[in-house]
Formats: C-alpha cells, sequence, structure tokens
C-alpha cells in the first residue's frame, strides 16, 4: 500500500504494519511542493531500524517521485528543476535504504513525442551519473494523456533501452495506466495477452514493482484515475490474474487505490488477498 509519512518518516513503517502490508510506497516529502526538507539522522535512523525490526523485505520497499517534476518538459527552467528533484530523490532514497524510485515519465507540452523522449533520456542519465548506483529508477507507464510519453509498451521499450547504466532503470506497470492507454486486463485471457505484449517488447523481468489500482474510466480512455479494486472497469477477473502472476514471479504489489465511504486501504488489501 502507499503509505503516509505524517508527523515523521519512520511513521510508515508503522502505517505498514498496521494495514498488514509486506511492501509499501512513500513519498519522501510532501509531494506537492518543490522543496524538501532535508533528512536528519535521526530520521534516517529511525526508518532504517523500524525497517529491519519490521521483517518487510527491503526489496518490497519502493518511494515515489513528487508530483511538479516533468522530465519530459521543452522548458529549460522547469527541467533544470525537475532534474534536480530527481537528483535529490535518489539521494534520499540511498540514505533511507530504499532500493526503488517510481518515476512520471512527464509530458512533453507539444514538443512532440521525440523531443520529450530525449528530454526524458538526458535526465535518467544524468541522475545516474550523479548519484550512487543503490536506488533503481523505475519508469512508470502512462495513462496515455495529451502530449505524454511511455503509456506504448514498445515506446516505453525505446525509452528504457537508451539508458545507461542498464542496471539503473527497470518498470513499474501501473494496471490502471496500462487499461486507460488501451490494453485490456478484464479477463485472465486478455490480462495474459497484455503481458505477453509486455515480455515481447520490454521483457518481464524488467517489472521490478507492480501498481495494482482498478480504473475508473473504460478502456482507452486516456484518464489517470484510480478505482478500489474490483469496484471499477478492470474488474475483478483480470485483476485477479495479474495478482497471481506478480506472485509467481515475486514481484511486489503496490495499491495507491482511494479511501471513500465504499472502502478503505483495509477492505482493499483484503480484497486483493482474496483474489490471491
Amino acid at each position: 500500500m502507499h503509505v503516509s509519512i505524517a508527523g515523521s518518516m519512520d511513521k510508515a513503517v508503522d502505517n505498514a504494519l498496521t494495514l498488514g502490508c509486506s511492501a509499501f510506497q512513500i513519498f519522501t516529502r510532501n509531494p506537492r511542493g518543490w522543496k524538501a526538507k532535508p533528512l536528519s539522522n535521526d530520521v534516517i535512523t529511525n526508518f532504517r531500524e523500524k525497517l529491519v525490526t519490521s521483517k518487510i523485505d527491503r526489496f518490497a520497499t519502493v518511494a515515489h517521485m513528487p508530483y511538479l517534476p516533468n522530465l519530459s518538459s521543452p522548458e529549460e527552467d522547469p527541467f533544470s528543476k525537475s532534474l534536480n528533484s530527481l537528483v535529490d530523490e535518489l539521494k534520499r532514497c540511498s540514505k533511507l535504504g530504499i532500493p526503488y524510485l517510481v518515476a512520471h515519465l512527464g509530458s512533453h507540452k507539444g514538443a512532440g513525442d521525440q523531443k520529450g523522449i530525449e528530454k526524458l533520456v538526458k535526465s535518467f542519465t544524468n541522475a545516474a551519473e550523479n548519484t550512487s548506483n543503490d536506488v533503481m529508477m523505475l519508469l512508470e507507464n502512462t495513462a496515455g494523456q495529451k502530449n505524454s510519453v511511455g503509456s506504448d509498451f514498445e515506446q516505453l521499450a525505446s525509452i528504457l533501452f537508451k539508458l545507461k547504466p542498464a542496471k539503473r532503470f527497470g518498470v513499474c506497470l501501473d494496471t490502471c495506466h496500462a487499461f486507460a492507454s488501451g490494453y485490456d486486463l478484464r479477463t485472465e485471457k486478455t490480462a495474459k495477452s497484455t503481458l505477453e505484449q509486455f515480455d515481447k517488447f520490454i521483457g518481464i523481468e524488467h517489472i521490478k514493482i507492480v501498481h495494482l489500482n482498478d480504473s475508473k474510466g473504460e478502456i482507452g480512455c486516456n484518464i489517470d484515475r484510480h478505482e478500489h479494486i474490483g469496484l471499477g472497469k478492470i474488474g475483478e477477473i483480470g485483476l485477479s490474474y495479474v495478482v497471481k502472476f506478480a506472485y509467481s514471479k515475486k514481484i511486489p504489489i503496490i495499491l495507491e487505490t482511494p479511501i471513500d465511504d465504499r472502502r478503505d486501504d483495509f477492505g482493499n488489501i483484503k480484497k486483493v488477498k482474496e483474489l490471491a
């Protein structure tokens, strides 16, 4: 589950344990601003110690980039700020002992896919050169919103395989985004076919984390709106296949589902365990 760090960073571990999680995701800072408070030695120590005693595998912990950075931006100032944010996040993850950082691929703002991809490759390559090699950057497939890059598996592959060193990069596969961009996940047959397409172009071995989310929007809607597991347009059958598939490959599953009067985090975790 994506868990809160409200109060202090180490509370994330407590929150994950309260939910009965064996994997969790966090923001390492306020995701809605550019500025990040430096991590104190106490915060780092407390987080690392709690993680060790929690028995949650370190390789089932992941951080997510904040919302504002746009690593595909054609504009110099936003691009520079976004790159600095990526480098800073990688350094924060390294201090906390978190091995994965999920990154949104951003928007080319109308400059075209090619320009966006060039900026992305520049971002990730520069970040890899300026950080230690203990944190892997995970490219998250997009929902295919206007001017976005990386929703199509073939295009995602073309980005991933341009990045060096290869061992610094992997993929976070989001089920809602894949479905919203036109990949069918509603039945066992179509979910299997979609994962086979991913394997053909990218390779299943590159999936390090699965974001398991149902979709409020219909297939191919290009709208990134997450829904409770089984209550959206993907439904239980296809998501059950993805859960079993991820489990068989030992890929950690993270939920980024809503909380409302229909269901909370406990309810969504319970549902996924039923599907498993």
